[in-house]
């Protein structure tokens, strides 16, 4: 059985060669709540998580020179080179275009024109592809090492706007705000994405979960751009409908990013829902209900009356509308997740955009039940596991 105990921040950082002037990192996280809502601007709960990235900065040079340990061990190409100002992205799926993309999003987005770059090493324990926000983390830990090697002092919400803008904007990804507020901000958080962007820190107690990698790999690039066609699709049908009430039709918008989602109840919607072909039937519903199974629980969270079953019932919910409203899992997710509850997980649900990834699990607080519920998703076919708990955002680890 592979189950993966975080290592002390020491022995992660003794992979670093030679004598770093400094070392930032920023975690990964689990998706909490209201999953594949944030682009539309509805309110969502990442937790940052106990695996980070770690950026090493060796030295000043006249271009970035960085190197990622993870790729060398795979045998890949592991170094990029780019200069410090207007860095082009290169053709493809270039892991060094996220790095790139950082320094022009501080160039466009905030006028920051370096004239040096330095020669980094990078390590992440996050997962590529696993639903764990790899890329945001890469991201934050990189901002965060630029950051603080040239003294710029950027802000926690600077850092995270940046990190989303440099992977929205200038790298083209059609991702929303959670992933790079999470692993910029740490812990829980209640995340309200649409501008002007808001963030409350929620108190989740002494939460205990696991997350398995699924080993099934997925693209935010190649699912986000579907549903959120589908959805435009789905709200040009309902404003043509002439008997739409003015209430409802005064939220909704072409555009699924404007449309006022917050405002909309599921019962006002779901007269006009049998007008619309069936799957984007369910993508509108999926979005009513599961935020409002969010709102639940943040209610619940905020009066400080969130039981454990409670949380567990709403979570498993909201695998069900991410599996029959949006279509986002598989059957191999299934059979892991049925092996997860079967092995005592009180409630399983993906973690991140779907179809492969990640999968998480509220269990009780025993490792050994932790350990039961990892076991029985390897045997399911996962790839690996590990007992997570929530950590902190962004952080410089050391410093000369």
């Amino acid at each position: 059985m592979r189950i993966f105990v975080v290592k002390p921040q020491e022995m992660l950082l003794s992979r670093i060669p030679g004598s770093p002037l400094l070392v930032s990192s920023a975690p990964g996280r689990v998706d909490f709540l209201n999953t594949h809502q944030d682009y539309k601007g509805l309110p969502v709960v990442p937790i940052a998580v106990n695996l980070r990235t770690y950026v090493a900065v060796l030295e000043e040079s006249e271009n970035f020179e960085v190197e990622s340990l993870n790729l060398l061990e795979e045998g890949r190409e592991h170094r990029d080179s780019f200069p410090p100002r207007a860095p082009p992205l290169l053709p493809g799926k270039w892991w060094g275009n996220y790095l790139r993309a950082c320094v022009a999003a501080l160039e466009q987005r905030l006028g920051v024109r370096l004239s040096r770059g330095f020669r980094a090493v990078i390590y992440s324990e996050v997962p590529v592809g696993s639903g764990l926000s790899s890329s945001a983390a890469l991201e934050v830990a990189f901002l965060k090492a630029v950051d603080s090697f040239f003294n710029l002092g950027l802000p926690t919400e600077e850092l995270a706007e940046t990190a989303f803008y440099a992977e929205n904007t200038v790298a083209g990804i059609p991702c929303g705000r959670l992933d790079q507020y999470a692993s910029a901000y740490g812990g829980a958080i209640l995340l309200y994405p649409r501008p002007p962007v808001r963030v409350e820190r929620l108190s989740i107690g002494s939460l205990d979960f696991v997350v398995v990698d699924s080993g099934i790999r997925h693209s935010v690039a190649d699912i986000h751009p579907r549903r959120q066609a589908e959805l435009n699709q789905a709200l040009s049908i309902l404003l043509s409908q002439r008997d739409l009430p003015s209430s409802l039709r005064s939220k909704l918008r072409p555009d699924f990013s404007q449309t006022l989602w917050e405002e909309v109840s599921f019962s006002e919607v779901e007269p006009f829902l049998k007008r619309l072909p069936d799957h984007l039937a369910r993508r509108v519903a999926f979005t009513l209900l599961m935020h409002e199974s969010t709102m639940r629980v943040i209610s619940s969270l905020k009066r400080g009356s969130a039981s454990l079953d409670m949380l567990a019932r709403e979570v498993n919910l909201q695998h069900e509308l991410l599996r029959d409203y949006y279509d986002v899992s598989l059957p191999e997710l299934e059979k892991m997740r049925e092996a997860m509850l079967s092995s005592g997980a009180l409630a399983v649900k993906l973690s991140g955009a779907g179809l492969g990834g990640s999968l998480f699990a509220l269990t009780r607080g025993e490792e050994r039940e932790k350990a039961k519920v990892i076991e029985g998703a390897v045997r399911a076919g996962a790839r690996k596991g590990w007992s997570l708990k929530p950590d902190e955002g962004a952080r410089v680890e050391k410093a000369n």
